[in-house]
């Protein structure tokens, strides 16, 4: 995309709760870039609970601000991620932090990452002030959130619908309609829905490239040759997925091509040492590394990827047009498995549900018949990589049109 010189030069507040992995981050940091990129001039301000966030480069133009985090539970549950801060302090803290930033930095527009109202709510008073002075509000969601029966009493509980009616001016959903409807199972009434409906915009999916190398980076000389990466995100909870794929190499000598595992920032130290152990026994048919802050460098190499079916990492797959194992989460969230199904009934991957068994046979079995599938490129879904064009072209219109002033909301 290329800078608009005619159009204004806004600034872009963008929260991003992040209680855990590197998702949410990663899709801010992806739209912030884009911003600055196609608006000259433009400022964006990352508010983020990363941990991580200090490890990643960012556009000219955007800057962070860190968040004391916390981190998410196998139960749902959540807790600050020292261990000994009371919850609903750091929640105070991080609130205190938001309003503070929100003051100074004076944005033209808020772009809220997921939750409506923030996490736990951390966000109300930050949206309360923008509606009063007139500042536009954006809430942008991933194409899935959550089965029905699970977003339905969370949404409920946080009052998220009648957040969005009452704040927000636009809801864009960073997907399309024909794979999944994010909203579509919300019971709402019919004049909340229509409210709603119409300030829905799907702008498709975020467009990845390859960013500019930072100077002495280095690959795995693995990298250099055909290879298979195996990515779990932040790790945290990929465990399983990485050592399925070691068994299969353990099960069959036979798997044509290598793999790269990326271990995630987050995985367990003595679960991360267990597989380091059982692929130095593999004789280099594995390599592994713990952290790539620029892994679009090894996904435009990689021969394949063998992944959980994270949105970040589904939007790459699209993007450097890789054939693509998903093997999905479905606890605490069944968000993965949701798009990676949809996604294989158009023929963009496979999927392996572990559901269905982890023997090392089937992962074996996918592993040999990956240099031999399609490419996403094979089917044509219109908009599919459209989302930060729409997303520039948005934040453009809402910036030249102004401030809204006083806006009669319902539920105000």
């Amino acid at each position: 995309m290329r800078a608009d010189e005619a159009s204004p030069a806004p600034r872009i507040l963008i929260y991003s709760h992040d209680t855990f992995g590197l998702g949410h981050l990663r899709r801010s940091r992806a739209i912030a870039n884009a911003i600055v990129a196609c608006n000259r001039g433009a400022r964006a301000m990352i508010i983020s609970g990363s941990p991580v966030i200090d490890r990643y480069a960012f556009a000219p133009g955007v800057y962070t601000v860190r968040l004391p985090p916390v981190t998410k539970f196998a139960d749902g549950n959540y807790a600050s991620l020292d261990g000994t801060t009371p919850l609903a302090r750091t929640v105070e803290r991080r609130a205190a932090i938001i309003a503070r930033t929100d003051a100074s930095f004076a944005p033209d527009l808020i772009l809220v990452d997921k939750e409506p109202a923030g996490f736990h709510g951390e966000l109300m008073p930050v949206l309360e002030a923008a509606s009063a002075r007139g500042t536009r509000l954006v809430l942008g969601l991933r194409d899935v959130l959550d089965d029905a029966d699970r977003l339905v009493p969370e949404w409920e509980r946080k009052g998220a619908a009648e957040t969005m009616a009452r704040f927000y001016d636009e809801i864009w959903v960073y997907g399309l309609s024909r794979i999944h409807e994010p909203l579509a199972a919300l019971p709402m009434e019919p004049e909340m829905a229509a409210r709603i409906a119409g300030r829905l915009i799907y702008t498709g999916y975020l467009r990845r490239e390859v960013p500019e190398m930072c100077a002495g980076r280095e690959e795995p000389a693995i990298a250099r040759g055909p290879f298979v990466l195996v990515t779990p995100g932040g790790g945290g909870d990929g465990a399983a997925l990485i050592d399925w794929v070691i068994a299969a190499y353990e099960t069959d000598p036979g798997i044509p091509l290598p793999s790269l595992i990326a271990f995630g920032p987050f995985l367990d130290g003595a679960t991360r040492d267990g597989f380091a152990a059982r692929i130095d026994r593999l004789g280099g048919r594995i390599a592994a590394i713990t952290f790539d802050s620029q892994i679009e460098f090894l996904m435009r190499k990689a021969a394949g990827v063998v992944a959980m079916g994270g949105y970040n990492t589904f939007c790459e797959i699209l993007s450097f047009d890789l054939r693509a194992i998903l093997v999905p989460r479905t606890e605490p969230r069944r968000e993965q498995a949701i798009r990676a199904l949809a996604a294989e009934q158009l023929g963009l991957a496979r999927v392996l549900l572990e559901a269905d068994g982890r023997a090392p046979e089937r992962m074996a079995a996918a592993l040999r018949a990956l240099p031999d599938q399609s490419e996403p490129s094979r089917v044509l879904v219109p908009g599919l990589l459209d989302g930060l064009d729409a997303v520039g072209r948005r934040v453009r219109a809402l910036s030249a049109a102004g401030t809204m002033g006083a806006r009669a909301r319902a539920f105000s």
